[in-house]
C-alpha cells in the first residue's frame, strides 16, 4: 500500500512538472510617468509621498537601482518592454505614436506575451496600450476624430457622428490581441479621444459625444475627440484595478500559468484624483496625490494575487515608463521637499537619467531574495529574454534582439549581465552606458562617469577624447549590426537616424557662385 501511494505521488511530480505546474505565473505593472524618486523606498530622505504597498513590494523582492526604459517618453518604452527591442529599430524615431495611430509592434514581432502564449499560459493586457491600432477610420473621415471640440456653437454635426458610429461599431484591429494576448480591456491613451474603454477589438458603447470643454482643465484630458455620454476619467484606474484583481482571481483556478500586463494610466495625465485621495500626499499637488492613489491600486491587486493563493508562484515585476512629467508642478513639489527624480539629472522625455532611469522592483518568492538591492544595470527590454530562460526556451535569432536575461542578478549574481544600454530622449538623441560611463550624442558631445557623478554636472568628453571615440563606435555598431545582442545580424525596420545629426551642406553664396 505504502509503495503504491509512493507511486502515485511520483506520478503526480511528474505530470506536475510535464503540464507546466513549475512555471511561475507573470504580473508585469507598468506606472505611467512614475518618477525614480516618487518611491519613498527609492528616495527616503527626499521622497515626501506615501507609498507602502510599493516599499513593502520592494522589501519582499529586489530593488534594482539603475534599471532603465527605451525612452524618456512612453510608447518607445511599452514596444521595448513588450518585444525586448530597441524602439528606434522601428519608425519610431522620436516621440509617440499619434492620435488613432497605427500598430508600432508588426504582426510577426515575437512579444513576451506570444512567448507566453507558447508555453500554454493565459495572458491579458489591461490598461494603457498607446501602440496603435488599424483603425478602420477613412481617411477623409480622419479630421472628425481629431478635432471636434465641444461648444454650444458646433457642437458635432450628424456627419461627425455618422462617421464616429460606423469606426465605433466595427472591430478594430491590430492591438493587444493581435500581439498575444488573450484579452483586452483599458483605455488606449486616457488622455486622448476616443473617451471609452475598449474590450478585445471593440469599443464598449459608441463615443457620440465631445469630451466636455471642462475636463481639459487642470492637467486632465488633453486631446478633443469623441467621447461617451457622462465619461468620467476619475474611473479609469478603479475600473483597471478591479479587472486585473478578477482576471486573477480567476486565472489562479485554471490549471495553467497566466502572464497579467497591467499598463496603468497614472500618475499620467488625466490627473483625475478620486475623493478619497484628494489631499492625502499633504502637497498640494494632484500628482502627488495621483501617486498615492496609484499604490494603493498596486496593493489592491497584490491582495488579489494573495488572496488567490498564486502570490507563492508568481513573479512580479514593477516599472515605469519613464521619469516625473515635470509640467505638473515638479517645482513647487521640489520646495515642499519632494524630489521626483531624487538625485537624478531632469525628468520625463529627457536624455538624461531622471528620463528613463525608474523603479524598477522584481517579487519572486523562493527565488528572489527578499530585501534584496542589485546596482547592476538593466533594462525593460530585458524581460523577454528573462521569461525565455525561465522557460527554457532558445528565442529565435529575429526576436528580442536587445534583451539579456536577468536571471543571473535575480538568483544574487552581481556580474554584469549587460555590457551596455541605450535609452533616448524624446527627441531621438541616444544616450549609451557602458559600465558606469555614459555617452550623450548631442552635436557637442557629453561623457559622464555615473559613479560619481550620478547628477550628470561634469562633462568629461574633452578630458577623455579616445573613450568618447570608442563609444561613438560602439553606439554606431549597435545600429549596424541590428541587435545588441549575441547572435547574427539583423535589419532595422528603417535607416536609424543618426545622432548628432548630419548638418545640411551650407548653400554658396551668390557671390561665390560667381
Amino acid at each position: 500500500m505504502r509503495r503504491t501511494t509512493r507511486l502515485l505521488l511520483t506520478l503526480l511530480c511528474l505530470t506536475a512538472l510535464l503540464t507546466g505546474a513549475t512555471k511561475p505565473n507573470v504580473v508585469i505593472i507598468l506606472a505611467d510617468d512614475l518618477g525614480y524618486g516618487d518611491l519613498r523606498c527609492y528616495n527616503p530622505e527626499r521622497g515626501k509621498i506615501a507609498t507602502p504597498h510599493l516599499d513593502r513590494l520592494a522589501a519582499e523582492g529586489m530593488r534594482f537601482t539603475d534599471g532603465h526604459s527605451s525612452s524618456g517618453v512612453c510608447s518607445p518604452s511599452r514596444y521595448a518592454l513588450l518585444t525586448g527591442r530597441y524602439h528606434w529599430r522601428t519608425r519610431l524615431q522620436n516621440g509617440i505614436v499619434g492620435v488613432f495611430g497605427e500598430p508600432l509592434i508588426a504582426p510577426d514581432r515575437l512579444t513576451v506575451a506570444g512567448l507566453a502564449k507558447r508555453h500554454g499560459y493565459r495572458t491579458a493586457a489591461i490598461g494603457k496600450w498607446h501602440l496603435g491600432w488599424d483603425w478602420p477610420i477613412a481617411e477623409a473621415d480622419r479630421p472628425l476624430f481629431r478635432s471636434v471640440r465641444e461648444s454650444q456653437a458646433s457642437p458635432p454635426t450628424e456627419i461627425t457622428r455618422a462617421a464616429w458610429a460606423k469606426v465605433f461599431t466595427q472591430a478594430i484591429p491590430g492591438g493587444p490581441t493581435s500581439r498575444g494576448f488573450d484579452t483586452y480591456f483599458g483605455t488606449d491613451v486616457p488622455n486622448w479621444p476616443p473617451y471609452c474603454f475598449i474590450e478585445n477589438e471593440r469599443t464598449v458603447g459608441v463615443p457620440s459625444v465631445a469630451l466636455p470643454k471642462e475636463l481639459f482643465l487642470n492637467h486632465l484630458a488633453s486631446l478633443p475627440g469623441p467621447a461617451l455620454p457622462d465619461w468620467q476619467l476619475e474611473k479609469i484606474l478603479p475600473a483597471l484595478t478591479d479587472r486585473a484583481s478578477a482576471f486573477i482571481t480567476e486565472s489562479a483556478s485554471k490549471p495553467e500559468p497566466f502572464l497579467l500586463y497591467l499598463p496603468l494610466t497614472t500618475p499620467h495625465t488625466p490627473l483625475a484624483v478620486n475623493a478619497e485621495w484628494k489631499g492625502k500626499s499633504g502637497l498640494n499637488n494632484a500628482a502627488a496625490d495621483l501617486i498615492m492613489e496609484t499604490d494603493a491600486a498596486v496593493g489592491r491587486v497584490l491582495a488579489a494575487l494573495e488572496a488567490s493563493g498564486a502570490a507563492k508562484d508568481t513573479l512580479v515585476l514593477f516599472t515605469s515608463d519613464n521619469g516625473f512629467a515635470s509640467y505638473v508642478g515638479v517645482k513647487d513639489l521640489e520646495k515642499q521637499g519632494h524630489y521626483s527624480s531624487g538625485p537624478l539629472r531632469d525628468y520625463k522625455t529627457s536624455v538624461y537619467e531622471g528620463g528613463h532611469r525608474v523603479p524598477f522592483i522584481v517579487r519572486w518568492p523562493g527565488q528572489v531574495r527578499a530585501g534584496s538591492v542589485c546596482d547592476g544595470l538593466v533594462h525593460q527590454a530585458d524581460v523577454i529574454a528573462t521569461l525565455a530562460e525561465i522557460l527554457g526556451e532558445r528565442l529565435p535569432a529575429g526576436a528580442a534582439e536587445d534583451s539579456f536575461s536577468l536571471m543571473p542578478l535575480l538568483k544574487g549574481g552581481s556580474e554584469a549581465v549587460r555590457p551596455h544600454a541605450v535609452s533616448c530622449a524624446s527627441s531621438g538623441v541616444p544616450g549609451l552606458r557602458v559600465g558606469s560611463l555614459k555617452y550623450v550624442a548631442k552635436p557637442t558631445p557629453e561623457l559622464y562617469d555615473l559613479s560619481a557623478d550620478i547628477g550628470e554636472k561634469n562633462n568629461l568628453a574633452a578630458m577623455m577624447p579616445e573613450k568618447l571615440a570608442e563609444m561613438r563606435a560602439l553606439l554606431e555598431k549597435i545600429i549596424t549590426d541590428g541587435r545588441s545582442t549575441p547572435g547574427e545580424k539583423q535589419r532595422n525596420d528603417v535607416e536609424v537616424t543618426r545622432h548628432p545629426r548630419p548638418e545640411a551642406p551650407k548653400k554658396k553664396s551668390a557671390a561665390k557662385k560667381k
